[in-house]
């Protein structure tokens, strides 16, 4: 994730304040020097850290906080409070029009920021919320511009207008309004074009279809890997045409992540959704007090429910807490769970969400995604019967096994066993837990994992 790097300074900082009994005025203003370094050297504005530390060394050094009897975790909840009003303090939505009204926004930001794909996401969200979107394609410099938003909104399940590259973008505009009006669709998303750095031509074009449109949000789409760049950009796009929110790319990258945290400081304008990877489907809700918490290394449990929830079955759990209360799941289920968890971004994201497994605590875990593949290749060669019925699996169809999946048949044996063995805790878990445990939380990490 982004903040990696930044997580870990920050809890070694907290380290130190956690293990003193009584904090002295210097003992914070050591702490807050180093917080301010990890802040810039995360590429936060200058500003922004500069502001951020005065207001949290007015909190911390206040009688309350210094003879309390956790004085080093009351800074970090301070720290904590300031981070979160930095980034927003509540969850800001898009805005709709009232009712069935037709809402249009206006997408913009720099080309290789990831508007395009983003535009795609963001209608597939609005679907889901039961909207009617429609896609239009304005962009008609970059090639293949066109193409690859019809292709991404075939994938959403999202129409999208398009005139072609021989008219103006304000009159593309123009006609897909009418389209939308006719084909009773109620929010219009116009993926404008972009440029390898800010000129006045795409400003003047911005500005002319706004103009000459009711616009009722303009989202800015912003490279957060671009660190500091990315806070000038959206200053440049707030001053010139106005921005409506921000919308973070790539925030899963190898990044320092300081535009999350600088961008609504400078611009006052809200970060609306990070995009967190490749896939059509990520594109997270940013909430400023859970980044906050991941950055400080307190874990992220809200979004990893949210993540399993958006792939739960209930229908399909009940079955598997059927089988596993028997013992009869197979490999089948197997399978299922591990496809569950890559959904979810894999084990590492998933344990990145859990508290106190941030930063330096997951270099000590080594985790493998690759392996889960190559679970799933040794589970693909499997025949039908074998995957419902492992008792079957002897040492010849293990070998031709092995031979299918391309691995040795001692890949094969350790999967059987882990399995067997998975088999058998869980049987004894359910007995323990009782049908109430495994419906409490509707969430679980796949047996064997």
């Amino acid at each position: 994730m982004a903040f990696d790097s930044l997580s870990e300074k920050l809890q070694n900082v907290f380290k130190n304040l956690r293990g003193k009994g009584r904090l002295t005025e210097a003992d914070v203003a050591t702490a807050l020097k180093e917080v301010k370094m990890a802040l810039l050297e995360a590429d936060v504005n200058f500003k922004v850290v500069k502001n951020f530390i005065k207001n949290v060394q007015e909190r911390a050094v206040g009688q309350d906080v210094m003879t309390s009897l956790t004085p080093g975790q009351m800074v970090i909840k301070i720290v904590n409070e300031e981070m979160v009003n930095l980034m927003g303090s509540e969850t800001t939505e898009i805005a709709f029009r009232p009712g069935n009204e037709m809402t249009i926004i206006l997408m913009c930001g720099l080309q290789g920021a990831g508007k395009t794909t983003t535009t795609a996401k963001l209608a597939g969200k609005f679907k889901a919320k039961g909207k009617r979107p429609l896609l239009v394609a304005c962009d008609i410099y970059r090639p293949a511009a066109i193409e690859q938003l019809q292709i991404n909104g075939d994938k959403q399940g999202v129409p999208v207008f398009s005139m072609g590259n021989k008219h103006k973008p304000v009159n593309i505009a123009k006609a897909a309004i009418e389209h939308a009006k006719d084909n009773s669709m109620n929010v219009v998303i116009l993926d404008t074009a972009g440029r390898l750095h800010i000129d006045e031509d795409m400003m003047n074009e911005l500005i002319e279809i706004k103009e000459n449109i009711q616009v009722h949000q303009t989202i800015l789409v912003v490279d957060s890997m671009t660190g500091q760049d990315a806070v000038n950009v959206a200053e440049h796009f707030q001053s010139k045409i106005g921005i409506d929110g921000v919308i973070l790319t790539k925030l899963d990258g190898d990044t320092r992540g300081g535009a999350a945290l600088s961008i609504r400081a400078v611009t006052g304008r809200p970060i609306l959704y990070a995009g967190m990877g490749e896939k059509l489907s990520d594109l997270e809700q940013f909430y400023p007090d859970r980044m906050a918490s991941r950055i400080l290394g307190m874990g992220d449990i809200l979004t990893l429910i949210d993540k399993a929830q958006a792939d739960f079955d209930e229908e399909k759990a009940k079955q598997l807490e059927k089988k596993i209360k028997k013992a009869e799941f197979d490999f089948n289920d197997y399978l299922e769970q591990m496809q569950q968890i890559k959904k979810m971004g894999g084990i590492g994201d998933i344990l990145k969400m859990m508290p106190g497994m941030g930063g330096s605590q997951m270099k000590d875990l080594d985790f493998d995604e690759n392996a889960l593949s190559g679970v799933e290749a040794i589970i693909y060669s499997m025949t039908k019967a074998e995957r419902a019925n492992p008792d079957i699996l002897n040492p010849s169809r293990k070998k031709r096994i092995a031979m299918g999946a391309g691995v040795d048949i001692s890949e094969v044996n350790r999967l059987v066993k882990g399995f067997e063995q998975s088999k058998k805790m869980m049987k004894q878990m359910s007995g323990m837990m009782g049908s109430k445990g495994m419906k409490k939380g509707k969430f679980k990490l796949p047996f064997g994992f």
